[in-house]
Formats: structure tokens, sequence, C-alpha cells
């Protein structure tokens, strides 16, 4: 009865205890409880299936779910730095004096804090939270992407850019009234204001949701807070405060990916026995060239689809252009 009841369930929850039990009533009871999980919240402990929904015994290495005073400093320390250079910017080397100073840095960047900051930009949390969910349900061909990324860099810094770096607009939406007439350069430029609104609202709103739901962290608190402290640097300090800003934001991000990785490798034996039990999962197939385009994860649909997908935004996207047209020189916008 186990051997049956592994083949009706994922391989990496097969050796739930009731699937070894030679009665019907044990497997049935533990795919019960699998089809159960994704409503209730679960979370993989030394290889089970164990409910969030009840108080679980206190065990060595496992995360609080409320904030800690290191949690606090943190998130605190955080908004205090980015208000702190908002403020800094706004007053050094004259200030944001002019419309270069304050939308373009003066154009004197540097290709290593706009990488960064291009980094960071839309590595959201919409993308931190929904990238492991969708590699977890659907396999890790979701990396294809990396392929995808490296045929956008080569298209955007030989195409793209050289042609808003040549013409030294300030705005993609510049562009469209020079090479077609003001009326397209407006309806552009409330499609991307639209766009933005839109997405500002999702970005800020999921990691406040999150913090909500694993901590009890106040929901509207972490909305507004954030919002506040992001508008107050963002409109003193101009591009160069939200540059650097940036920056500092994505060396956190990294210290927490290695963290959470470094933690979870020790909890469950190593990356061997992760990478095994994804094996198990079926989690680890890559290639697969079915042209299908109702199949989710393809090599087509995510290298191919991905290139032009992300085309559109590091190509022409307003927040990425603006970002590498402040370099100081048409070199350093490339690298």
């Amino acid at each position: 009865m186990g051997a049956e009841c592994a083949r009706a369930v994922p391989p990496a929850h097969a050796r739930h205890p009731a699937c070894r039990q030679p009665n019907d009533s044990g497997c049935a009871q533990a795919q019960a409880d699998i089809r159960e999980a994704p409503r209730e919240g679960v979370v993989l402990e030394a290889g089970w299936l164990r409910s969030l929904g009840r108080p679980a015994s206190p065990r060595a290495g496992a995360m609080s779910d409320t904030f800690s005073a290191w949690d606090y400093a943190v998130f605190l320390g955080l908004l205090l730095v980015s208000a702190a250079l908002g403020v800094y910017y706004a007053f050094v080397d004259g200030g944001q004096s002019t419309e270069a100073d304050f939308l373009m840095a003066r154009r004197g960047l540097t290709a290593a804090p706009v990488s960064l900051s291009l980094a960071a930009s839309f590595m959201s949390a919409v993308t931190v939270l929904g990238t492991p969910a969708e590699v977890y349900r659907f396999g890790a061909a979701f990396l294809l992407l990396g392929v995808a990324y490296a045929l956008v860099v080569i298209v955007a810094s030989e195409i793209y850019m050289p042609v808003f770096y040549r013409l030294g607009v300030t705005s993609t939406h510049e562009y469209l009234e020079l090479r077609f007439n003001k009326q397209v350069r407006l309806v552009g430029t409330v499609l991307f204001i639209v766009q933005m609104i839109l997405y500002i609202g999702i970005v800020i709103y999921a990691p406040a949701l999150a913090l909500n739901q694993v901590t009890g962290f106040e929901l509207w608190g972490a909305v507004v807070t954030t919002g506040i402290v992001c508008t107050f640097y963002c409109s003193l300090g101009g591009l160069k405060a939200v540059v650097w800003t940036d920056v500092i934001k994505t060396f956190i991000m990294v210290a927490g990916f290695s963290s959470i990785i470094i933690q979870t490798s020790h909890l469950q034996g190593g990356l061997k026995t992760i990478i095994r039990h994804a094996e198990e999962g079926g989690r680890l197939r890559f290639w697969d060239f079915n042209p299908s385009p109702l199949q989710r994860h393809t090599f087509w649909t995510i290298a191919i689809g991905g290139t032009f997908t992300w085309t559109g935004i590091y190509g022409v996207n307003q927040s990425q252009v603006q970002r590498y047209l402040a370099c100081k020189t048409r070199f350093q916008a490339k690298l």
C-alpha cells in the first residue's frame, strides 16, 4: 500500500508516516492532509508536512512569528538611512537646483551604483515572494529566464541605449515627440503613469501583507510608512538618492537571501539534501522544447518570451532608462 501511495502523491511527500501503514485509511489520510495543505498553509520540516493552523512545539533554529528587537532595528534603520540620503543629496554640492540635478544626477553616475540600482528597481516583493512559489509548483525551468536576461542586456545596450544617450533626452517619452509628435508623447506618458501607479500599489502592498501574515506587523502601518519614506527621499534627493538607496537595499536583500539559504541548508542537512528532495519532487527539469504556447514553462515561453517582456522594461521603460542615461559616459552606461 505504501508504494501505491507514493505514486498517488508528489514524491517529496511520499515519505509521510501514514504512507507506510499497511491499511488504506492511513494512506488516504496522508493524501487528504496533502490536499488540504495549500488551504491551511504548510512548512516542510525534516521532510514532513505540518500545518500552520496549530502552534508547533518550539525547536532549535525555528523562526519566530513576531518581530524581535533586531528585526525592528534593521527595518527602521533602512527607513532612516533612506530618509537621511534624501536630506543629504538635497543639500550637498548645491542641492537639486536644476532639472539636470534632480532628474539626471548631473549625468555624473558610474556603472557600479547604476547596475545595482537597475537590479534592485524591479526586484520587488512580487519577484521575491512569487519566484520561489513558481519554482516550487512548476519546476526550475523558470530559471531559464537567465537566458532571457543575457539577451536583453545585449539588445538594450547595443540598440536602445546608444540612441537615447546620443539624443541626450531625459525621458523616453521625449523620443516619442521627436520621432512622432506631442500627442503621441502625451499618450505614452499617461499610459506609463497609470502602469506605475498600479505597479507601485502592488509592490508596496505585497511585502506589507507578508510581514502582517508572518509577524503580525500592522498592515497599513507598513504601507504608509514605506510610502511616506520613499516619497520623502525621492522628492528631496532626486535620482542620486534613489540610486544610492537602491545600492543599500541590494546589499540588504543579498544578505537576506544568503541568510535564508544558509539557515535552510543547515536545517535540512546541506544543499545536497535539498537538491535531492527537489529532484525527487520532479522540480529540476529545465529543458522542455515543447512548441505549444499553452504549456506554462518551456524554453520558448521562458527564454524567448521573457526576452521580449524584459526588453520592454530595460530597453524603453522610463524607470530603467533614466538610470543608465544618468551615467557620465556612454561606456559607463553600456557597462
